[in-house]
């Protein structure tokens, strides 16, 4: 079966969008900090690969002086490339994903060379699933009862402190460089984090968040809205909680204005 690919490069979108995989269902959100005066600089993609595969990813382009908008939809335009050349064997989807990446990568460096991007994909084959990760955008797993069974690490100085033991969350949220990433694509060091691969149990739930949502959501924040109940309304509650972050600021919670995105993915067979 060819390749279905969706995606999702500066856009702003009011409501989520569903889409039928071969053994579950997506959710895609992506919504701009302020869509009347800057572009979306997270961007988004979900292609169908094979009879039983898919991939599900979102880049988020990095702000400031870097060009973020061209990079982050750059890896998505990459990859909706290399996929389809996939078939349904595991190490070619996996070499069509590595090399997406890293033709990505050096695209942004030849063209985009102000921009820079995390990116966090998920490869999906019947009910199990791997990441992979650059930067500090997020993949998270769920049991239906709350149990975080995958957290992927920042690729930040922060991010490996709280792996470390040396800052909890709380202080992590709050932290002065809690922003700075020490791994990104248009890096010329950029490496891809390849995670093992996991099964997903019946009522499992993925989520893959860009920081618009992470830093403004605490982890249990998120499980909670996620683990059970229907998928898009998870979806449009996260979206909820995390804008309403950053519009009223508050001591107790962090908050940070941004972009956010959120693909949402729970098997239904």
């Amino acid at each position: 079966m060819p390749a279905s690919i969706n995606l999702y490069i500066q856009q702003s979108m009011e409501l989520p969008q569903v889409l039928e995989l071969p053994s579950g269902i997506a959710v895609v959100l992506t919504i701009a900090r302020n869509r009347e005066l800057k572009p979306n600089e997270d961007a988004a993609g979900v292609a169908r690969v094979g009879d039983d595969g898919a991939l599900l990813v979102v880049a988020d382009g990095m702000g400031g002086t870097r060009d973020g908008c061209a990079a982050a939809a750059a890896v998505i335009e990459h990859l909706a490339t290399h996929v389809p050349r996939a078939d349904d064997s595991e190490s070619r989807m996996r070499t069509a994903i590595l090399d997406g990446i890293e033709a990505a990568n050096q695209h942004i460096l030849n063209a985009i060379p102000e921009g820079g991007t995390t990116l966090a994909a998920v490869e999906l084959r019947g009910h199990t699933l791997r990441p992979y990760h650059v930067g500090d955008s997020s993949i998270l797993v769920t049991g239906q009862r709350g149990k975080l069974k995958l957290n992927t690490v920042a690729h930040s100085p922060v991010g490996f402190a709280v792996e470390a033991g040396l800052l909890d969350e709380d202080e992590a949220m709050r932290h002065v460089h809690r922003h700075v990433i020490s791994n990104a694509l248009g890096f010329p060091e950029m490496r891809i984090e390849l995670g093992e691969p996991l099964e997903l149990a019946r009522h499992d739930t993925l989520v893959i968040l860009s920081d618009g949502v992470t830093d403004n959501l605490f982890i249990n924040d998120i499980i909670e809205r996620v683990c059970n109940g229907p998928l898009e309304d998870a979806v449009i509650s996260l979206a909820s909680l995390a804008r309403m972050r950053m519009r009223t600021p508050q001591l107790e919670t962090p908050t940070k204005p941004d972009d956010l995105t959120v693909i949402a993915y729970r098997r239904t067979r």
